[in-house]
């Protein structure tokens, strides 16, 4: 509670923005009320009973509502993984189109981070930012595609 506080003071975090939740800080063995599973995810309670509405599942309708640790954890690791997206040979992540795309002019710079690690480094063909893909020296030429790759 004193982190949402703190960062609604400082202004360092919208109130608005999407959270991704740990899905191991809630314990399989337990059961959660809704107050308890607020506390355990920092969270408002109107927060955690607009999950049960999406489909966290509840023992029963009874009061309180208890919420197995099992189904929270489960529940968050579902919503973590149903956005992700893959990207194909010859694609890069843009997060400001949160889409995988091909960079402009096909054309991308390897810069190393390590003798076998680095990042490949392009430009989003449509809103013009930067973006980054991991590869390694090894699985450089399967994540090519048809690019183009300088490097640096």
């Amino acid at each position: 509670m004193e982190r949402r506080r703190a960062a609604q003071s400082t202004g360092s975090v919208s109130m608005r923005q999407k959270r991704r939740h740990n899905p191991n800080l809630a314990k399989i063995h337990r059961s959660y009320t809704v107050e308890e599973a607020a506390s355990v995810y920092d969270v408002a309670k109107g927060t955690v009973r607009a999950w049960i509405k999406a489909g966290l599942p509840v023992f029963d309708d009874k009061r309180p509502m208890l919420i197995p640790g099992s189904d929270l954890a489960a529940f968050h690791k579902a919503r973590r993984t149903k956005n992700k997206q893959k990207c194909k040979p010859g694609e890069m992540f843009c997060f400001r189109c949160r889409a995988p795309k091909e960079p402009a002019l096909d054309m991308a710079d390897y810069k190393p981070d390590t003798a076998t690690l680095g990042n490949l480094v392009g430009i989003c063909p449509d809103c013009g930012t930067i973006m980054n893909r991991r590869a390694s020296l090894a699985t450089l030429e399967q994540v090519r595609g048809k690019m183009e790759i300088r490097y640096c």
